[in-house]
């Protein structure tokens, strides 16, 4: 899926667009956790998440053949941003579908980069099997949220992570659909690094940690979680493919835990992180022990939370 051709036309196609985001070690959180962690910022990029890279490579490879009429796709927000983002740049019309009760915040982010916003069903499944029925009602083209030109652009982060800070032991990736871990786990197979790679699921969604355990695809009847870009049912088999092959484990973190997250995040960093954002970091804090000493990175892969949902959670003692 990734060479490093490949890697490098992904890297040379979203510069002119998307300026690297920078890898912190803040001290405050070295002093929580006991460990060096190094923050990569993909809370820093133009759509407040690092799908917009994966947005970036898959119009840009699109717009080389046959441009499509329009795009649709499903999602919980930030994919949504995503190919809304580049296809706005690309004069693509798109239309995403959201469940109901998605967040107002991140359907407004949608909406302001064109996106014809339509709701359907009580969860991103539900929404991404409506949006493949109205792409053969629209003739529009159908872009999942797992797409190998998705994975080349978004292992663009991972490329800029592992060449700004050598020697890292672990990196803790949050996993929704499994881009973000896949480009991570092929990049550094790339590289032929040692570090571990570690997946981060909610405990109320957790059909991956479930799958990997199972050696298939196990297919959940709820993804019920504040890290709305984690809450998947049903796992993708070509994602699940490389999580096996590739990842050192998969850890469950309660809600309670991606709360802690979110506001320790606020008070060592000043950083927004949404729940998906703050997984990593809470993935760490329960291998405190077993990182102490060492030098681990997280990914904070999004800071699109809304206002409510994080007063909430920051005004919690």
């Amino acid at each position: 899926m990734i060479d490093q051709p490949r890697l490098e036309a992904a890297l040379a196609t979203i510069r002119p667009v998307l300026p690297p985001t920078p890898q912190i070690a803040w001290p405050l959180l070295a002093a929580r956790t006991g460990c060096e962690v190094w923050v990569k910022h993909e809370n820093h990029l133009p759509t407040g998440a690092f799908k917009v890279r994966g947005g970036v490579v898959l119009l840009d490879t699109l717009c080389r053949g046959t441009r499509p009429a329009g795009l649709i796709s499903a999602t919980r927000g930030n994919h949504g941003q995503s190919i809304g983002f580049a296809g706005q740049r690309a004069g693509i019309p798109v239309t995403i579908v959201v469940p109901h009760g998605n967040s107002r915040e991140k359907n407004d982010a949608m909406r302001g980069f064109g996106v014809e916003l339509i709701e359907s069903g009580n969860d991103f499944d539900a929404a991404r099997i409506a949006a493949e029925r109205l792409a053969g009602e629209r003739g529009l083209m159908m872009v999942a949220s797992f797409h190998p030109e998705l994975v080349r652009g978004v292992a663009t982060y991972a490329c800029e992570l592992f060449g700004a800070v050598a020697g890292l032991d672990t990196v803790y990736v949050p996993i929704g659909l499994g881009s973000g871990i896949c480009g991570t786990i092929l990049v550094r197979d790339l590289l032929g690094l040692r570090t571990e790679i570690v997946g981060v699921v909610a405990e109320g969604a957790d059909a991956y940690a479930r799958s990997v355990e199972a050696g298939s695809v196990v297919e959940t009847d709820h993804a019920t979680t504040i890290a709305d870009g984690m809450a998947v049912r049903v796992p993708n088999r070509d994602a699940l493919a490389i999580i096996q092959a590739g990842a050192a484990r998969i850890l469950r973190v309660s809600e309670a835990a991606i709360r802690d997250a979110v506001r320790m995040l606020h008070e060592t960093t000043h950083n927004l992180a949404e729940g998906a954002g703050a997984a990593g970091l809470a993935a760490l804090l329960a291998e405190r022990d077993r990182q102490r000493g060492k030098r681990v990175a997280i990914v904070l892969s999004g800071g699109n939370i809304d206002r409510a949902a994080y007063a909430e959670i920051i005004g919690a003692t």
